[in-house]
């Protein structure tokens, strides 16, 4: 990998006109390092992007009006979803869906998380393992809903809070970690 590099910013330094002089080597390496950050940066974006959209195929409201709120707690955590107006539609599509998944979880069924944050998901495995380990509950909040997880399992707890972390990263503005 660092001989690619070394040879694309030597191509590239020929190219220009530059000679093998160290400034210009330097220069012409720091140039790569900031276009292989800028890379990284448009596939997080890309990687946002993919989940918004498989994400708006399984959740029925916006994604655009809504926001998904994860606070770890030391035997589980909170998942909650609000509208970011008082919207009434948004509510109760947010309200249904929670009710819907909830239940699902309970019973071991994270197909959907599945579905649009993909089968390797952290801490989706274990969490679909070990459902009769983990109480699951729901309840209407202003503007939305929220899923309640708790767990006397220190493993089962983790493997949560690495669900929740990555659901925060994937959703990225849609998402927020409430400490």
């Amino acid at each position: 990998m660092g001989m690619m590099k070394t040879l694309s910013a030597l191509l590239l330094a020929l190219s220009l006109g530059q000679t093998g002089c160290a400034s210009s080597h330097d220069a012409q390496m720091e140039e790569t390092h900031m276009s292989e950050t800028h890379v990284s940066e448009k596939q997080m974006t890309g990687r946002q992007a993919e989940v918004a959209q498989k994400g708006a195929e399984v959740m029925p409201f916006n994604l655009d009006a809504t926001t998904h709120i994860f606070e770890k707690t030391p035997k589980g955590g909170v998942q909650q979803v609000v509208a970011d107006s008082n919207d009434p539609e948004q509510v109760r599509l947010i309200r249904e869906h929670l009710t819907e998944i909830s239940t699902k979880f309970a019973t071991g069924n994270f197909h959907e998380p599945g579905m649009i944050h993909g089968p390797e998901m952290a801490g989706l495995h274990e969490l679909m393992m070990g459902h009769e380990r983990l109480t699951i509950t729901y309840r209407e909040i202003e503007l939305g809903g929220e899923i309640q997880f708790s767990s006397e399992d220190a493993k089962l707890v983790t493997a949560l809070h690495s669900w929740f972390d990555q659901q925060v990263s994937d959703h990225g503005e849609h998402a927020q970690d409430h400490q």
